[in-house]
Parts: C-alpha cells; sequence; structure tokens
C-alpha cells in the first residue's frame, strides 16, 4: 500500500477527529445510563437492559470507527514516518507507547473483523440483518472489540498531535552543514584573502 497524499492524510485525520468526538460522546451517553441504572455496588438494576444498553454502545463506537479502520495502518505508518523526521526535542516520550497501543489494538479489531466475516459466511441462509442469530454473531464481535476500539477512543488523538508537531516543526538535520572546502581559483581571488 503507498503512503497517501497530504490531502488523503488530512482528510483521514478529519475521520479520525469525527470518530475521537463521536466515541467520546457514546461514552458519556453509555456513563450516565449505567449512573442510573446500577445500584450502589454497581450491580445493573434489570440485567438484560443494561446488556442490550452496552450492545448498543458497542455497536455505536464500532460504527463510528468503521471510517476510521480502513486507513488506520496509513494513520499509523505516516505518524511513524514524521516521528523519524522530528528532532528528539519536539518528540513525546508517551508518543512510542501509545502508538504501540493503537497498532495492537488495530491488529486485534482486523482479526475480529476476519472472525466476523467468516462467522457471517457460516450463519444460515435466512440469518440476515435483524434476525436473532444475525444480530447476535454481530452483537459477540463488537462486545469483543469494545476494549480495542476504546484504546483507539483512548488513544487516537496522539495522530493528530503529531500531526500537528510535523507541521509546525522543522525536520531534524544531520549536523552543521561543513564549511566548503576553498577551490584552487578561489583561493588566488582577491575576494577569497579578505
Amino acid at each position: 500500500m503507498t503512503a497517501s497524499s497530504p490531502d488523503a492524510h488530512q482528510q483521514h485525520l478529519e475521520q479520525l477527529a469525527t470518530f475521537l468526538r463521536e466515541s467520546e460522546q457514546v461514552l458519556a451517553d453509555w456513563d450516565a445510563y449505567s449512573d442510573e441504572h446500577t445500584d450502589l455496588d454497581g450491580w445493573p438494576l434489570d440485567p438484560h437492559a443494561y446488556g442490550l444498553r452496552a450492545s448498543r454502545r458497542d455497536a455505536d463506537t464500532w460504527r463510528a470507527f468503521n471510517r476510521v479502520r480502513i486507513h488506520a495502518k496509513d494513520l499509523l505508518r505516516t505518524a511513524a514516518e514524521q516521528v523519524r523526521r522530528l528532532p528528539a526535542r519536539a518528540i513525546q516520550p508517551r508518543w512510542s507507547w501509545q502508538l504501540t497501543a493503537l497498532e495492537a489494538a488495530l491488529d486485534q479489531l482486523d482479526a475480529l473483523q476476519l472472525a466476523w466475516f467468516e462467522a457471517r459466511d457460516n450463519l444460515p441462509a435466512a440469518a440476515r440483518p435483524g434476525t436473532e442469530a444475525y444480530d447476535d454473531a454481530r452483537a459477540k464481535r463488537d462486545a469483543e472489540a469494545w476494549h480495542y476500539l476504546y484504546e483507539w477512543s483512548s488513544h487516537g488523538q496522539v495522530l493528530i498531535d503529531i500531526n500537528t508537531t510535523a507541521q509546525n516543526t522543522p525536520p531534524r538535520t544531520a549536523g552543521p552543514a561543513p564549511a566548503p572546502v576553498p577551490t584552487a581559483s578561489s583561493a588566488a581571488s582577491p575576494t577569497a584573502r579578505r
């Protein structure tokens, strides 16, 4: 896969920013629901309704991430290239482990998506969206993906931060340029002696 153009990369970052906003809202809505529908010890008042609402949270987060997932590897690759070009003083120590966490989460999400495709293909012919068999299989994928989606919602901002730093910081240089070596013709000229 080739590196994306600057315009495409910017569009992918904007899609990431949209995901970050949407996932933050999904989580805020979930926290509000959970606070209202659990007892003082954190146990659901109605476990069935609570489980359905958790499934909706997972599905909403998956749906929000889908627009990012297709370009996520390019986003990670570009961020790693940008970090390599930055001077050491401009690099945040947390970036390395955040990029590693995002890459590991993406690998898991890709594996879950492949497993979902396999499970979906093995469903009975009558299993379509809206049927219990289909919806349960998809909900299982979404539930298993929740942790990895949360990693992206928690650490995805680093890709935007790295891009901003790369745009606003001159790239790392190899060191001071060596002094030009005088040539025989310049040594003989009167301006060279001054």
